[in-house]
């Protein structure tokens, strides 16, 4: 294991990857239907501002596009993109949320964060966002059923 500093100079190609990607919107292919899409991320990882010991969660997604759907490379490279930086549950979930519906729009959208127990505290973030006319789907949250392959 090299004992290089980590800058740019050195910085493994994921790293890379991370520091330039932006979140991408995509077509949605059924525009004219109410659909729900499901994500569920059980490898987040973010910093205490306090600490700086690392939080780890799953996070759920749920939403129900309008004109795009998010790509899923550049959803997997925006969250790990999260790994080092030092904010709140609360921030983490409601960042999520505002960058994701800034982007796509979408009809219907939920993000919960569900950290792992710290502290002896479990600590579960639900944010959401609906357009004012919205009156489709809302499925009722579910834990995560990610269990790894």
């Amino acid at each position: 294991m090299s004992d290089e500093p980590n800058t740019s100079q050195s910085r493994r190609y994921g790293q890379e990857e991370i520091a330039r990607n932006q979140l991408e919107p995509w077509p949605n292919p059924h525009p004219a239907r109410d659909y729900l899409i499901h994500f569920e991320i059980p490898e987040f990882t973010c910093l205490c501002p306090r600490s700086g010991y690392p939080d780890f969660a799953t996070i759920v997604i749920d939403y129900v596009p309008e004109g795009q759907v998010v790509e899923l490379r550049s959803l997997k490279l925006y969250i790990n993109g999260y790994r080092d930086r030092a904010l709140s549950h609360e921030a983490a979930a409601n960042g999520i949320l505002d960058d994701l519906s800034r982007l796509l729009a979408p009809r219907w959208m939920r993000v919960v964060a569900e950290f792992n127990v710290r502290g002896n505290i479990k600590t579960t973030i639900t944010a959401e966002h609906a357009t004012s006319d919205y009156t489709g789907p809302r499925p009722v949250y579910r834990r995560p059923t990610f269990t790894g392959i």
